[in-house]
């Protein structure tokens, strides 16, 4: 067990442009701390298993779920069962943050819409 951070924890690249780091990681939780930059999104998909929720650090997020449009600014969170229909973008000028945690990790388990 340490201490995580973004300057400790395993970095990836997604979307092209989008980085990702691995904050927590075992067979059961997964917690990811993401960068979006401005006008960069996700493709819509769903998790079978990983129900997922995400947490916004700074920045604002756009999050569709099942149709749905919720905004989510700084300190604010979402639920997304499993199954359910959703994508994450950056529609605004500043940076995206957030956290989204995964109960079981969705590496793995995502079919896209």
């Amino acid at each position: 067990m340490s201490i995580a951070s973004i300057q400790t924890s395993k970095h990836y690249l997604w979307g092209g442009n989008c980085d990702g780091w691995h904050l927590a990681a075992s067979p059961t939780l997964s917690v990811i701390q993401e960068r979006v930059p401005s006008g960069s999104s996700e493709v819509r998909h769903l998790h079978n298993r990983a129900e997922q929720f995400f947490y916004v650090l700074s920045g604002i997020a756009t999050l569709e779920v099942a149709g749905n449009i919720h905004v989510l600014r700084p300190n604010e969170g979402f639920h997304v069962p499993a199954g359910v229909l959703h994508t994450l973008s950056n529609r605004h000028e500043q940076i995206l943050e957030f956290l989204v945690v995964s109960t079981p990790p969705s590496h793995g388990d995502r079919k896209n819409a």
